[in-house]
């Protein structure tokens, strides 16, 4: 049918108003655009331009190098060596899984060390590197560097990881550096951010955990230009960090070395102080640990060893060993009657091998008895029956003064964690922790160091250099090279008289005859030394094992058997060094700890080796064989300098 001219009209109209209802929308559109592109290119050039660089640009922390530490003569404890490692970055990897399987090809990794590296990479955030491999050779990290085209977001780098070049040696004592965990990060209120860095290393024991804020130093901070796949293309700017301080302790390396040398195949413990400053010059703690091991991550292997090792090498004795100082703890007795008037020490004391104290025998070691006693003998052969007299005549509450002033029961302050305080016991103690009252009995025993009475090699050290000076010494692990003035101790203002006493009984253990020591003097003029032994009971040999044929300490199992002390200082005359020694389950104080305690002390006397001549001539054809011996694991070849004419 043929349209009309109106028809026409009509539709022609329709078809102008929708154009024109298209073209506006178009032009609205355009100008909308036009005017966000101005706006873009002129208003906010700057900051999409900003923008457009941080995808460019990487800002990286710079980890500071951790501080050194020395010995007092410069011989280094605690150092870093170069650590080539290979990072990866979850934003510019993309698919994680290949490019750890392409690495892979290329170096070593293993199951583990690709479970982990997946877990930090879900664990931090996408832009912060975390190390899959480090401690790699040149070799390796040079077909990483090779094939990175082929490795977005792995990145090969070189820097620093801690190396103890002593290895056991300072282990308790430096301590180790490990990876940050999660509860390290949780005990600080406010982390550096150079600890989110993964596998950044801080102190986990000893000196390296309780310097961590010296040590650890402040980061620095890197920029780089990244290429698409984050490739790094070079380096734009670099803001160095603040190295950690250096640390020079107090100890003496090579006396260390020839401390734990000197206890090898035992439990034990040995401290030696400079009797002048409190310098402590070794702190060596038996059996020891490699410190290098926790450091690059120790297996499951070898930590399950050390836990189950009987002599629980990862304890610090030194320090954390808490025992009955038994007979050593006899000065301390002594001097409490002393200052409460109960004696001149000059009145004897008849011993016939017990005492019935409230119902109870209590025994001397010596069955049989030792007589009459005097204060000096009664040290220097340690009867037990006169000091269990004094007890009674001065009370718990003397004792435990003197045992404080002496530096008994103190938990110092020294940069170690976990340093124990002893323990002296008081009746609001017992009372406070055992719901009971004190007793009679309490006081006897605790009169020989027995009983509750608890002591830390350290503070058996401090004991005897107070002791021999008549000084409030305080033990000191760090140094300042460039000090000029040594330290000055108070004085503990104990009679003159008193502790010539004292020091009389010390010297003839060791010097007399009869003296629990005698075995264990040292001959060479100007070098003889004074000290004390003791033996404290860990297990009492029980009817049924007597009856069993169990007679003596020797029988026992070894964790059963007593632990062996001995402490002393030297030279007699003019005293420099303080030595304490503890050996677990070593039996007899005499026996075992004070042949150790002589060594140690003619080592540091000397220098080195003890001469020969330093000791009794029958005893020089076996002691020679037992330095032939040693001089074979001592790790410093200048030990061996000493003459042996």
């Amino acid at each position: 049918m043929k349209r009309t001219d109106r028809d026409k009209e009509l539709s022609h109209r329709t078809i102008t108003r929708r154009g024109l209802i298209l073209g506006g929308a178009q032009l609205a559109i355009a100008g909308t655009l036009v005017w966000r592109l101005r706006d873009m290119q002129l208003m906010q050039s700057e900051q999409f331009h900003l923008l457009a660089e941080e995808n460019r640009i990487n800002l990286r922390l710079l980890p500071p190098t951790r501080g050194l530490i020395f010995d007092r003569n410069g011989v280094l404890l605690a150092g870093n060596e170069q650590n080539y490692r290979v990072v990866i970055k979850r934003d510019d990897a993309g698919d994680i899984d290949l490019v750890l399987d392409r690495l892979s090809q290329l170096i070593h990794l293993s199951e583990d060390d690709l479970e982990r590296a997946r877990r930090d990479l879900l664990r931090h955030r996408p832009f912060v590197p975390v190390t899959v491999a480090e401690r790699l050779s040149w070799e390796e990290i040079s077909r990483v560097a090779t094939n990175a085209p082929a490795l977005p977001g792995v990145t090969p780098e070189m820097g620093l990881s801690r190396v103890y070049p002593l290895r056991e040696d300072m282990a308790h004592v430096v301590g180790y550096v490990g990876p940050v965990s999660e509860r390290d990060l949780e005990a600080l209120d406010t982390p550096d951010p150079v600890l989110m860095i993964p596998r950044f290393q801080i102190g986990k024991s000893g000196v390296e955990r309780a310097m961590e804020d010296r040590l650890r130093g402040t980061a620095g901070s890197q920029r780089v230009e990244v290429n698409a796949v984050g490739r790094v293309m070079r380096e734009l700017d670099r803001a160095e960090g603040k190295p950690g301080s250096n640390l020079h302790m107090t100890i003496d390396a090579r006396l260390q070395n020839y401390a734990l040398q000197r206890m090898q195949g035992q439990s034990g413990a040995a401290v030696v102080m400079d009797t002048a400053t409190g310098d402590i010059l070794a702190l060596a703690s038996a059996p020891s640990f490699d410190g290098n091991l926790f450091v690059r991550g120790i297996s499951s292997t070898d930590y399950n060893a050390l836990l189950e090792n009987e002599y629980r090498p990862l304890l610090n004795k030194t320090i954390q060993g808490m025992y009955p100082p038994g007979s050593t703890f006899k000065m301390v007795t002594a001097l409490a009657a002393l200052d409460a008037g109960e004696t001149d020490g000059e009145e004897r004391v008849f011993c016939p091998g017990h005492m019935d104290v409230a119902g109870n025998r209590f025994h001397c070691w010596r069955r049989g008895g030792h007589g009459r006693v005097g204060l000096v003998s009664a040290l220097s052969e340690s009867c037990d029956v006169y000091f269990y007299e004094m007890s009674q005549r001065c009370g718990i509450d003397r004792i435990n003064a003197m045992s404080e002033r002496l530096g008994l029961g103190i938990r110092y302050d020294l940069p170690i964690p976990s340093i124990a305080g002893g323990l002296n016991p008081t009746r609001d103690w017992k009372r406070r922790n055992r719901n009971a009252e004190w007793l009679v009995g309490d006081t006897v025993n605790a009169s020989i160091g027995q009983g509750f009475v608890l002591s830390t090699p350290l503070q058996l050290a401090v004991m005897t250099a107070r002791l021999a000076t008549n000084k409030a010494i305080l033990p000191r692990l760090l140094r300042d090279p460039m000090e000029q003035a040594q330290p000055q101790a108070a004085s503990l203002d104990l009679r003159p008289e008193w502790l010539r006493m004292i020091r009389r009984g010390m010297h003839e253990t060791v010097n007399h005859a009869r003296g629990t020591a005698y075995s264990s003097r040292v001959v060479a003029e100007g070098q003889e030394m004074a000290g004390k032994t003791g033996t404290s009971q860990v297990f009492s040999i029980t009817r049924a094992e007597r009856d069993a044929g169990i007679r003596q300490q020797s029988d026992l199992p070894w964790n059963r058997r007593n632990h062996a002390l001995f402490v002393n200082y030297a030279p007699v005359d003019a005293p420099r060094i303080a030595v304490a020694v503890v050996i677990e389950h070593g039996g007899g104080g005499s026996s075992a700890a004070a042949p150790i305690g002589r060594d140690i002390t003619l080592a540091a006397l000397n220098d080195g080796i003890p001469p020969l001549a330093a000791y009794p001539a029958p005893q020089r054809n076996r002691i020679r064989a037992e330095q032939i011996e040693l001089e074979e694991r001592l790790r410093d070849p200048q030990l061996l300098r000493i003459s042996r004419a």
